[in-house]
């Protein structure tokens, strides 16, 4: 490998890494590897949230406070229901895997019989 080779590779590598940090820079959340993209929105409009319905004027921050009292347990709720239908998908996706792999081995062991 030449040096020039060498230099372009150090290069390469440089921008790439620099390309990573900048993407996921001032990121304090979870930044989904599924979704980045997605996920950077949600997480600034979740820390901006506030500053944008005052920058606009949207609402009242009295109608504001009191949307969140009266949705914010609702919504925890439905977090937790969603969590839990996340763990039963993954859950059933495993068992979904054992009964296919048990089936494969099943007619894997009729055919040997024939």
């Amino acid at each position: 490998m030449t040096l020039l080779e060498f230099l372009v590779i150090i290069l390469l590598v440089g921008i790439l890494l620099f390309l990573v940090y900048y993407y996921f820079r001032g990121s304090s959340g979870k930044v989904s590897i599924r979704k980045p993209m997605e996920s950077r929105i949600d997480e600034y409009l979740d820390r901006r949230f506030e500053s944008i319905i005052e920058e606009y004027s949207l609402v009242r921050s009295s109608q504001l406070q009191g949307f969140r009292q009266v949705n914010t347990p609702f919504l925890d709720e439905s977090e937790v229901r969603a969590h839990a239908l996340e763990q039963a998908e993954t859950d059933l996706s495993t068992t979904l895997d054992d009964l296919d792999r048990r089936l494969d081995a099943l007619e894997h062991e009729m055919v040997g019989r024939t």
